[in-house]
């Protein structure tokens, strides 16, 4: 069974930055792929970006340029780091585990406003 516990979510002011981490238990983390999503107010979850087990990573046009998707196998750890952030990235910021299924984490708030 896999346990996914995000962390790292605030309040931040547009052009600010913050770093979202993701902790996993099992032991299917290093053949995992994993990604980030993230559910605004009202709207539906949208996909943020994705790392591959090769290190291989992908970004939403959204947020490509400003996030970067980052692994640590050894901790079991992913992160995302989140720069230049805009009002229209709040929302609630879920890390995804696949392999074979899907396993969720149970999100953290992400708000930026002045």
């Amino acid at each position: 069974q896999v346990q996914l516990v995000e962390s790292g979510g605030g309040l931040v002011q547009p052009g600010g930055s913050l770093r979202l981490s993701c902790a996993a238990s099992g032991s299917l983390f290093s053949s995992s792929v994993l990604a980030w999503y993230r559910q605004a107010p009202g709207k539906q979850r949208e996909w943020v970006a994705t790392i591959r087990r090769d290190d291989f990573t992908f970004y939403a046009d959204s947020v490509k340029g400003r996030f970067t998707i980052s692994r640590d196998n050894a901790k079991a750890m992913m992160y995302l780091q989140m720069n230049s952030l805009k009002p229209e990235d709040t929302g609630v910021y879920y890390c995804l585990l696949n392999y074979i299924q899907d396993y969720w984490g149970q999100g953290t708030q992400v708000t930026v406003s002045s």
